[in-house]
């Protein structure tokens, strides 16, 4: 009896030693894979996501506006919005001009504040030319003197709105949006409606490409996951080639194939099919040509890597049991491919909302998408704010869409289990 406890209390031991190595086991694995990611992850927060977070900052980021005129900031508080400010304030905004005026920094200040309201800017420039003659009080009257535009409750609504830290100004733009008057959150005029219908168009084109990939895509990698090894690689080599060569160099060499002296218009007026050449380049049938030449790979892939994984045994077994053959593709083959549809498709469309290029060298006036503007904004009016603006709203209508529609394929997926 005292041997056979003796020997239970060592079992009992041993089992609770190995449990102890396994449960360190566990730990130092659990702390080697956080060490082999967490330099990823460091580099990708420093490289990746605070550059972009501090670039859709600036879409409503307005502290250089009470830095440039901080005595106006302070004093234009007290103001209750009615009428026009106090002395107070008038003298604070001809300190505050003087200053700017000598550092220069008094055009900043005019093209903030007249993207807000028109006329702004050169009421600043006006001012700051003569603001050196105002020596003493009473400011107001001064100031008004100079420019009638100082006595207008408007400017100074403006103003106001203008000289807090955070501003919606880009944002509200960004959707067609502005505020009145009366400082409250109204449509532009139909005229100057410009930014919904760019992105309605963005939508349009990324919608219609990832369509157009899919068509195109899908019996290519049916082929590819259904024929030899030999001709499947080769197919794979071909298919590669698209990232073989810039992205530059594809959308020029669609321009040499599609102008009007090109390949294709040479060939159909050779046999006869037309008398003229056709327009197939600087529209949108341009655009749609090059973006899914260049975005088909993307759909292809995760269609094959999906279709790989289907054993044929399925559509075998749905036509013994007398489905007809195209019923067993529909019923039982395709909604299997489902994860890959799905997922090529989200890579085509995100893909397709961001490009940049293709729209603008083959694509006409009326084809350009939301990053052509934000380029412009960047490189022609050195307007960060409105560029980010335009960034973030793409960015949320992306985000908004890849969560609705991975959430459907989700459901689907469940479906099929």
């Amino acid at each position: 009896m005292t041997f056979a406890a003796s020997e239970g209390a060592d079992n009992s031991n041993d089992g609770k030693s190995l449990r102890k190595k396994l449960l360190r086991a566990e730990r130092r694995k659990k702390f080697e894979a956080i060490g082999l990611v967490t330099p990823l992850l460091i580099v990708m927060v420093v490289f990746y996501f605070v550059p972009i977070a501090m670039m859709l900052f600036r879409s409503i980021d307005n502290s250089q506006m009470a830095k440039i005129l901080p005595q106006t900031s302070i004093a234009i508080q007290n103001w209750s919005g009615e009428g026009l400010p106090d002395e107070i304030t008038y003298a604070a905004i001809v300190g505050d001009m003087k200053i700017a005026q000598a550092d220069r920094d008094l055009a900043k200040v005019g093209r903030r504040l007249n993207f807000d309201l028109v006329g702004f800017h050169s009421l600043l420039s006006k001012s700051g030319r003569k603001i050196d003659e105002i020596k003493g009080p009473p400011y107001k009257e001064n100031l008004i003197a100079f420019d009638k535009k100082w006595g207008n409750e408007q400017y100074w609504t403006v103003m106001e709105r203008g000289l807090k830290n955070t501003t919606l100004l880009y944002l509200l733009a960004a959707i067609d949006l502005k505020y009145d008057e009366n400082n409250k959150i109204v449509k532009v005029p139909e005229y100057e409606a410009i930014y919904v219908s760019i992105i309605s168009r963005t939508v349009y084109i990324s919608l219609s490409i990832t369509i157009l990939t899919l068509i195109l895509g899908f019996p290519i990698a049916y082929f590819m996951a259904n024929t030899t090894p030999r001709t499947r690689n080769l197919l794979m080599i071909i298919l590669l080639l698209v990232f073989w060569t810039s992205l530059l160099v594809r959308t020029l060499s669609w321009i040499l194939v599609l102008q009007n002296n090109g390949v294709v218009n040479n060939l159909l007026m050779f046999t006869g099919i037309i008398t003229e050449p056709l327009d197939m380049v600087f529209n949108r049938f341009g655009v749609y040509v090059a973006m899914t030449h260049v975005l088909l790979p993307f759909m292809v892939l995760p269609l094959y890597s999906v279709m790989r994984s289907i054993p044929s045994d399925y559509v075998r077994a749905a036509q013994s049991l007398g489905a007809k053959s195209i019923t067993a593709f529909i019923r039982v083959y395709l909604p299997q491919t489902l994860p890959g549809i799905g997922a090529g498709a989200l890579m085509v469309f995100i893909q397709a909302l961001g490009y940049y290029i293709t729209p603008a060298l083959v694509g006409g006036p009326r084809d350009q998408m939301v990053s052509y503007f934000v380029a412009f904004f960047v490189n022609e009016r050195v307007n960060w704010s409105m560029a980010s603006a335009l960034g973030l709203t793409l960015l949320i209508l992306t985000g908004s869409l890849y969560l609705i529609f991975g959430k459907r394929v989700n459901i689907a997926n469940m479906k099929l289990g």
